[in-house]
């Protein structure tokens, strides 16, 4: 009886220690699992690119995302991190059909997010800072001089998200929104009618790096998420509308994608 008495006044001086630290023993554990997901979709592409052509192409276009989201130990377990890999490869025709582009873009993402919970746990709600790098070309099959247009550049950007997760039924669910807007970032660009062999071969590189903004570089990446938890796996289903634009050296340029995708999310457990 005595030693019943002496193990339940010790644990509970140990769960008073704990609160009197501010330590969450879920968010000490939290930070051990690792969610990975890997998404494959197809959908539409508008492009323009004026150092190419003046005129606008639409087409279709293959879509992959790759990414992984893990809590840390700071900010008393509320910060999480996410880390994006996404890609893309694009067909596109002109209106008249008698020139087609080929285009090929990816990007690496890398965020810290602040975690604010509402609802009973039910509802999060994400906002930190990105770090994008992104890369890429847009080749016109017409063209004989300036055939191609290379893309480049690093932002950092502003990412929030919605996070809500329920049951329907016997069936557990998580949707999620995210936004990610760049802020201010560096890109490389061409003057526009300036040749290739003129920057790499002659050595003009005046004005070809350029600083970015919302003023010249305006750009949205909306992304919606519906994760199904089927055991022994979890199935997502998801949209995403990745608006590209700028408007530098006076060259004009947009991609705009529409994504409807499919894939398998894997939750691990990290010792």
């Amino acid at each position: 009886m005595k030693s019943r008495i002496v193990f339940f006044v010790c644990m509970w001086l140990v769960g008073l220690f704990a609160r009197s630290q501010g330590i969450c023993v879920d968010s000490l554990q939290r930070h051990q699992y690792i969610v990975r997901s890997t998404s494959y979709g197809i959908g539409s592409i508008r492009l323009l690119d004026t150092y190419l052509s003046p005129m606008g192409y639409a087409g279709s276009q293959l879509h992959m995302v790759r990414e992984s989201t893990r809590m840390l130990r700071k900010g008393e377990g509320r910060i999480s991190r996410q880390t994006l890999f996404h890609a893309y490869v694009a067909g596109a025709e002109n209106g008249a059909g008698t020139a087609s582009e080929l285009a090929g873009m990816l990007d690496w993402n890398y965020a810290w997010h602040y975690n604010f919970s509402l609802a009973d746990g039910k509802l999060r709600l994400l906002l930190g800072p990105m770090l994008q790098l992104h890369g890429g070309f847009i080749y016109n099959t017409r063209n004989s001089n300036n055939p191609a247009q290379a893309k480049l550049g690093v932002d950092l950007a502003a990412s929030g998200m919605a996070v809500y997760r329920d049951k329907l039924k016997r069936l557990p669910f998580t949707m999620r929104y995210q936004l990610d807007v760049p802020l201010l970032g560096v890109m490389f660009s061409p003057q526009y009618q300036q040749s290739y062999y003129e920057i790499f071969s002659l050595g003009h590189y005046d004005g070809t790096i350029v600083l970015t903004s919302i003023h010249n570089r305006p750009v949205l990446r909306h992304w919606f998420t519906v994760d199904m938890e089927f055991r022994p796996f979890t199935l997502r289903l998801g949209y995403m509308a990745d608006m590209q634009q700028s408007e530098v050296n006076d060259i004009k340029y947009h991609a705009y994608t529409h994504s409807f995708m499919i894939g398998v999310v894997k939750r691990l457990y990290r010792l």
